[in-house]
């Protein structure tokens, strides 16, 4: 325990002091707070609840005492009253540990039963299925509508939900809101996610009324039984809109062409609500598009003029778009939303069909259109009419001064404390709450201080977050640039290229780590990463040396120099490669190969695919253009040579 100043100055030979000592003793309490490793292993052992280890005194008088209160108050719920937990949240209310540890509280209070504490610390609906049902589960007592409706919305899943829900869905189910029918719908929900446990769960929830539609969903293993199911199912036909749109929808997944034929037979015997008939025939018809299905396209397009659906329009307009059928893409386009319309997508390609068509001046007007944005399609459009890019770059200058001002708020302090100490997640956590809930001018100001600083991901981080979009400079940073400029130029690849990729791939965190597990700036799998080292005589540099800037842009520079290799050099289709893999793209151009770069892109299957690509490719642009002072002169989407191939078969040739 630490002596104030007054206590320690009467402990001492006053005449022995120097004031300089006068001075040094009796400074702010603050200057005695914890060193960095001192806070360091303070966070360690809070987090580990070795609370006895911690000086809770020095603690006090250091920036991130929050954090070590924040797993105290944690520890002790709880039996922490609502009032201190409401008080922490209040005084941390510009820190992410404010909604922490209301999240926490929920938690605690509602496994422990304690509904009017629960009440005294939620502000409104929390995240989190366990949380929800706590939170619904103590509006019974003092808001049972609210909790009725909420407690609806969890109970129709197609999946188990947290033990926390048990006592709410057992009032819901005594008060009537939680009916025999709304039990069978989750049956069906269930039926349709194959989560065979809680299906058998549920209809043991069910009484013998429900026992022959229950033998139903049990015997129907084939199309051929779907046939000759009942028209009607359980008490007063109250079993049959969901039990149809279950069926309809697992042999849809299935086998489409069988259950379209299904569907046509069955339909005019059927009494559904035309909500119910509506969902079934959009994932008919969405699926009918997706793979292909022959003889099918004149039912999507009656289908189409019933139903409310932007994804199976677009589809369907793609679908026109690879067949050459402009006429039926312009048809289909009028029928998207205005807003859906507006976009430079589908602006692109109602010029590309009023150009097909020989409509010129409607073209024109179309590729106008589209060109004012600044992406893929944006970019196309500028490059077909001959207009510059719009980059629509904005800049902003903040010189020293602000940045000092701005270092000296508490949260920017907290966030670079964090970092000296080692927690770059909290640190981030801290820093992007701040963001999200600043002024404009904040923000911007926030985005100059982390380039300042150099730490590009977070930067990249800061105009998401604070949607900073027109601050190219910022949101496209020259991170690692030096790198990318040597590996590109010893690899033969565009630097400009490697920047793209690697931005659409990590934002620049070098540390990155997808669920699939690839790695780093550039996220190579480490057995690619194995692979290419060899390849250029390197040892395999291991899951964790792949994650070093330089190695890591070395090898994906390697890597996609591969890929341009085997397309002749054509960065459309190596940029496709380095996402889907070469495999699903030698097989794309050798099934469905096109004439044009643009039907190329739209053709691609895969949506994270089609993309990825024309995201790389307008970063690409947006990286040349930076290198050059924000002029586009002399930078093109693609090259003369990738706008004019075929993307078929041929491009493989040149492996």
């Amino acid at each position: 325990m630490r002596l104030s100043c007054f206590t320690f100055l009467l402990s001492l030979d006053r005449w022995a002091l120097r004031l300089t000592a006068i001075v040094l003793l009796c400074a702010p309490l603050s200057s005695w707070a914890l060193s960095d490793s001192e806070m360091r292993q303070a966070l360690a052992d809070a987090r580990e609840q070795r609370f006895e280890r911690i000086d809770f005194d020095a603690v006090n008088d250091h920036l991130l005492n929050g954090y070590i209160h924040y797993h105290r108050l944690r520890d002790e719920l709880p039996r922490v009253s609502p009032e201190r937990v409401n008080a922490y949240i209040d005084t941390h209310r510009d820190s992410p540990l404010s909604e922490w540890l209301r999240g926490q509280a929920i938690t605690q209070y509602g496994e422990a039963k304690q509904w009017a504490d629960l009440r005294a610390v939620a502000s409104g609906e929390p995240s989190g299925g366990e949380r929800r049902c706590h939170y619904y589960t103590a509006l019974l007592q003092t808001d049972p509508e609210r909790a009725f409706t909420g407690g609806l919305a969890l109970w129709q899943v197609g999946h188990s939900q947290p033990s926390a829900c048990d006592t709410l869905f057992e009032r819901l189910r005594a008060n009537g809101v939680i009916d025999a029918t709304a039990i069978w719908e989750r049956k069906m929900l269930a039926w349709q996610a194959d989560e065979t446990r809680l299906m058998a769960y549920l209809s043991g929830l069910l009484d013998d009324n429900w026992q022959s539609a229950k033998e139903t969903v049990s015997e129907l293993d084939n199309a051929a039984a779907l046939r000759q199911a009942p028209a009607c199912l359980g008490p007063r036909c109250a079993a049959t809109p969901s039990f149809y749109r279950a069926a309809m929808y697992r042999l849809t997944r299935d086998d489409t062409a069988a259950a379209l034929n299904v569907w046509r037979a069955i339909i005019p015997a059927l009494t559904l609500p035309t909500a119910t008939r509506h969902a079934i025939e959009e994932e008919l018809a969405f699926y009918a598009l997706v793979r292909e299905t022959p003889d099918t396209i004149d039912w999507v397009d009656r289908t189409l003029a019933q139903i409310d659906s932007e994804r199976v329009l677009e589809l369907r307009v793609r679908r026109a778009l690879g067949q050459r059928q402009w006429q039926e893409a312009l048809r289909w386009i009028g029928e998207m939303s205005s807003e859906r319309q507006a976009s430079s997508r589908w602006q692109y390609w109602l010029a590309r069909a009023n150009e097909q068509l020989g409509n010129a001046e409607m073209a024109q007007t179309h590729f106008q259109n589209a060109a004012s944005e600044r992406n893929f399609y944006g970019f196309a459009a500028a490059e077909r009419i001959g207009q510059p890019f719009r980059l629509e770059l904005a800049q902003y200058r903040f010189d020293d001064t602000s940045r000092e001002q701005l270092a000296a708020l508490p949260a920017l302090q907290r966030t670079e404390a964090l970092m000296r100490i080692g927690e770059k997640g909290l640190a981030y956590s801290e820093w992007l709450h701040t963001v999200r809930h600043a002024p404009r001018e904040q923000a911007l100001a926030m985005a100059d201080y982390a380039d300042h600083q150099q730490w590009h991901a977070l930067l990249v981080q800061t105009t998401i977050a604070g949607e900073l979009w027109d601050a190219l400079e910022w949101r496209f940073p020259q991170a690692y640039a030096d790198q990318f400029l040597h590996w590109g130029r010893l690899s033969g690849v565009d630097p400009y290229l490697l920047m793209a990729i690697a931005r659409r791939e990590s934002a620049y965190n070098p540390e990155a780590l997808s669920p699939a597990g690839a790695r780093g700036l550039m996220q190579l799998m480490p057995g690619t990463a194995a692979q290419v080292s060899q390849e250029i005589g390197l040892s395999d540099p291991g899951p964790y040396g792949v994650l070093d800037p330089e190695v890591n842009i070395r090898l994906g520079s390697t890597y996609l120099r591969d890929k341009l290799t085997r397309y002749g050099g054509n960065r459309l289709a190596a940029t496709a490669a380095y996402n889907a893999g070469p495999g699903r793209v030698d097989s794309w151009l050798e099934e469905q190969g096109v004439e044009a770069f643009d039907l190329f892109v739209e053709r691609i299957p895969y949506r994270e695919t089609r993309e990825y690509v024309q995201a790389v490719l307008s970063y690409r642009v947006i990286y040349a253009a930076l290198a050059q002072g924000g002029d586009t002169s002399g930078i093109s989407l693609l090259s003369a040579g990738e706008q004019a191939v075929r993307y078929d078969n041929s491009l493989l040739a040149k492996q």
